[in-house]
């Protein structure tokens, strides 16, 4: 498992799921605490490239050895990209959330929604 860590450069939800925004494009993935609350990841259902993905909404699951999850979306747009990699080795989410563990890139629609999210600080003050 990953160091306990929340980097400065990505904005937080409250559901514990980053975005790092660059050029109009969200990577997304689930945060250092979110990947120690599941456990052993052993499965990720991405969502279909060309799909839509609405802020707050869930968009693909996770599973752990303890159950599955619901990974929400923390902003709205149409997924452009998926981690594939993460088919055949979805501990990577364990092991490196923000790097080779995130989940989808996604074209955002409204890039205003950004200002919604949580920095760093903020966010750990809410774990």
């Amino acid at each position: 498992m990953a160091d306990a860590g929340y980097p400065d450069d990505l904005l937080y939800h409250p559901e514990h799921d980053w975005a790092r925004i660059d050029d109009g494009v969200a990577t997304f993935g689930i945060t250092w605490f979110a990947q120690d609350a599941l456990g052993e990841v052993v499965f990720f259902d991405p969502p279909e490239v060309g799909s839509s993905v609405s802020a707050n909404e869930f968009y693909a699951e996770v599973e752990s050895v303890k159950a599955v999850s619901e990974v929400i979306a923390p902003l709205t747009g149409e997924i452009v990209e998926v981690n594939a990699a993460l088919a055949d080795a979805p501990e990577a989410i364990n092991e490196d959330p923000y790097g080779a563990g995130w989940m989808v890139r996604v074209k955002l629609s409204d890039p205003g929604q950004a200002q919604e999210l949580m920095d760093r600080d903020a966010y750990v003050e809410t774990l």
